[in-house]
């Protein structure tokens, strides 16, 4: 059985959507991939009931859904906050104290990396490079970099974030 994510989504949504995801497919065992990609895209994560639907689209057990949601990365099986904020823990930030950084991160949101905020607004994420190394230490905010980070910061970049709704 497939493990349930605490969310507002009812079957009948899981189903429209997936309806209208469905109809770009022929129902191939190889298009599991990016059935779940596009499944993702719209829910911000996979939806156990979504994984469940995709198994009677593809003919497929459930366990193989499960397995293969849970062996790729890409893949979240809770909900993503409307914001997803990356601590990179690369090299070079850490050596520049990126640790510090994720702390005051955790500190200020009230969550640990690899956590939603309860108001499914922040989820919060370490990296092992961002590929910014030149201005470490680094964190993104969906597709915002954000170099020569301190603790002070921190407070700066979360602030403006949540402004700019």
């Amino acid at each position: 059985m497939i493990p349930l994510a605490k969310d507002n989504l009812t079957k009948a949504d899981v189903q429209d959507k997936l309806k209208e995801i469905f109809s770009h497919y022929q129902g191939d065992k190889q298009e599991l991939i990016p059935i779940l990609q596009e499944t993702q895209e719209n829910f911000r994560y996979v939806p156990a009931a979504a994984m469940r639907e995709i198994a009677r689209f593809l003919r497929m057990p459930e366990s193989t859904i499960y397995g293969v949601s849970t062996f790729y990365a890409q893949f979240k099986l809770t909900p993503l906050g409307k914001k997803l904020i990356r601590v990179c823990r690369g090299t070079a930030c850490h050596v520049r104290g990126a640790s510090k950084v994720l702390a005051e991160v955790e500190k200020q949101l009230g969550i640990k990396a690899g956590q939603t905020s309860d108001d499914l607004e922040y989820t919060l994420e370490t990296v092992a490079c961002i590929g910014a190394c030149a201005l470490a230490p680094t964190m993104t905010i969906d597709n915002e970099t954000y170099g020569k980070m301190t603790t002070k910061k921190v407070a700066e970049v979360l602030g403006d974030t949540s402004k700019a709704e």
